[in-house]
């Protein structure tokens, strides 16, 4: 299956617990860094609430 890049290019400081959550849930701990996820519609998702905190390749 495909996989898409996913990085952190704002902070989570001042945010919702969801969405520090979320970010938590794709597996990035910190900023600037980038996780490889499989193209699934539960990541698509995560990644649609959190759009605004990160970069999709």
């Amino acid at each position: 299956m495909a996989t898409i890049k996913i990085t952190q290019v704002k902070s989570v400081i001042d945010r919702p617990k969801s969405q520090k959550d979320t970010i938590k849930a794709l597996g990035i701990k910190k900023m600037h860094q980038t996780v490889e996820r499989e193209d699934t519609p539960v990541i698509r998702g995560m990644v649609n609430k959190v759009s605004h905190l990160v970069t999709v390749e």
